[in-house]
């Protein structure tokens, strides 16, 4: 009975594990296992950028990881692995996979804590790219219209009621163009770098144009920077050190000609 037992375990065992070698690949091209974590890594990468995960889409990552091994298998045996600017190519490729894997393993490891955090802010929290602005905006297609509501409102007529009109920001007109607390360096670069050059309940006196349109600017307040405000940048500041002293580390045990 034990015996029996034993046996029907390790069956399963056995089954189970079959199975999940089924699951952990991909297919099989000309005899090479394309496994299933590179899938899961281009799936990861798709969706991240906006695409819902869906059948349609793990059957397309198949056929180009399908492809991809066709390709590279004819390339190998052609020998155009062996072409001297391919394989340095290739090297790049490798040594950046290598570098950012260590970066986010280090990184991982040595996570800012808040004292090093708390010591970043003391040194940028006087620096005018860290102050958190308040603006209201009116967003139009042309310099002309844009033009016309600066010479209405320099005349009287109220910025509010122009935005919930005119302005095509369909995030910020129902509120008269009032745009959340934000610092400079958060918004494209010309309209971050206009929000810098006005004081308190002052407005651009010329269009603002990005890659949006054209902007009327008006700045209701402007404040010093919280910790907590800025507190990605703070981490990217951080991070940003310990990457340095990392690389100065691996420096100064090597023996570099």
């Amino acid at each position: 009975m034990e015996y029996r037992f034993k046996f029907t375990l390790i069956v399963s065992m056995s089954a189970f594990a079959l199975s999940m070698g089924a699951l952990a690949q991909v297919a099989k091209v000309n005899g090479v296992t394309i496994p299933q974590s590179r899938a899961d890594i281009m799936l990861k990468e798709v969706t991240a950028q906006g695409r819902p995960d869906s059948a349609e889409l793990r059957s397309m990552i198949k056929e180009r990881l399908i492809e991809g091994e066709l390709l590279s298998q004819d390339a190998i045996k052609k020998g155009i692995n062996k072409n001297p600017q391919v394989a340095a190519e290739i090297e790049i490729v490798r040594q950046k996979i290598l570098a950012q894997a260590l970066i986010a393993d280090h990184l991982k490891r040595n996570p800012p804590n808040d004292d090093a955090l708390k010591k970043a802010f003391e040194q940028v929290k006087s620096n005018p790219a860290a102050t958190e602005y308040k603006a209201r905006h009116i967003l139009v297609n042309s310099e002309s219209d844009a033009k016309e509501i600066i010479a209405q409102i320099s005349k009287g007529a109220d910025f509010a009621k122009l935005a919930a009109e005119k302005s095509t920001d369909e995030g910020s007109k129902a509120q008269g163009g009032e745009l959340p607390w934000g610092l400079a360096m958060g918004y494209v670069r010309p309209f971050g770098e206009a929000l810098t050059k006005l004081n308190k309940g002052q407005m651009t006196e010329l269009p603002v144009q990005t890659n949006f349109g054209w902007h009327i600017i008006l700045l209701d307040d402007k404040r010093p920077p919280t910790i907590e405000a800025i507190r990605p940048q703070l981490v990217q500041m951080v991070e940003g050190e310990a990457v340095m002293a990392l690389l100065k580390t691996l420096r100064s045990k090597a023996k570099v000609e």
